[in-house]
């Protein structure tokens, strides 16, 4: 067994973690630009393995937090559909290029974080969609997170116009995110890459993605309820805009 000795490595892995360390306290989204952070110095399929059991670790600490905050009706249409979303994604994966469900999800993404902004006020706001919406936008999450780590966003769609309590909405978001990774374990551990040398960096790393977590935690309860909102929405805009731009240049240089 051996760790890389590349300081730019240990810098940008770091990084990385500290995004998911957000992302899983509360501010679902921040953290999808971890795994392609990563995999700008070690290849893909090895960034999404070692990134993995971190996410996996962090699950567990975040479920813990927000064990009592979570809403059941949700969960229960969000689950299904993600798990439909991952199955899926597996059976397609050597079909759907990457760079595709960027583009698609980027777009969705903007286009429903500009509605929010620039629609019609009022509305649907505080309204609980139906459960096919949730069946369908949990798919999608479930679908887009296994195939290009871009499941927020169209969780977000489903989630973020019923304006739930913040910490309810965190709940909900570890609660949804923790199932589908899980599930995810099964086809990562097929592809042969949780070997000894990437499960040490992935626990080397441990202490770093445990204390990032409590400080997302944190950031959440201290944040107030329409700050917290308005933050979110930038944060799902940012990330849209960066699928979309990785999406392009995959598909004009690829």
């Amino acid at each position: 067994m051996h760790l890389p000795t590349d300081p730019l490595f240990w810098i940008v892995a770091a990084i990385a973690v500290t995004l998911l360390g957000l992302a899983k306290g509360g501010f679902t989204g921040v953290g999808m630009v971890a795994t392609p952070m990563l995999a700008l110095i070690v290849p893909p399929l090895q960034a999404v393995t070692l990134m993995l059991p971190i996410l996996l670790l962090q699950d567990v600490i975040s479920v813990w937090v927000y064990r009592k905050h979570w809403d059941p009706w949700n969960l229960k249409v969000l689950i299904p559909g993600g798990l439909i979303g991952v199955g899926l994604a597996g059976l397609l994966a050597a079909y759907v290029p990457g760079y595709v469900v960027k583009l698609n999800v980027g777009i969705i993404g903007a286009a429903f974080v500009l509605w929010r902004w620039f629609g019609p006020k009022g509305g649907d706001i505080g309204i609980r969609p139906s459960a096919a919406s949730g069946l369908f936008w949990g798919a999608m999450s479930g679908f887009t997170s296994t195939l290009a780590n871009a499941g927020a966003p169209p969780w977000q769609v489903h989630m973020m116009p019923q304006h739930l309590p913040k910490l309810i909405f965190a709940g909900t978001a570890t609660m949804y995110f923790a199932a589908t990774n899980f599930v995810k374990v099964v086809p990562y551990a097929a592809l042969g890459q949780f070997n000894t040398d990437n499960l040490l960096i992935s626990a080397v790393l441990f202490p770093l993605a445990i204390a990032t977590n409590f400080i997302g935690v944190w950031l959440v309860r201290v944040t107030p309820q329409e700050t917290f909102y308005k933050i979110v929405y930038v944060i799902t805009f940012v990330i849209s805009l960066e699928l979309i731009r990785s999406g392009t240049t995959t598909f004009l240089h690829g």
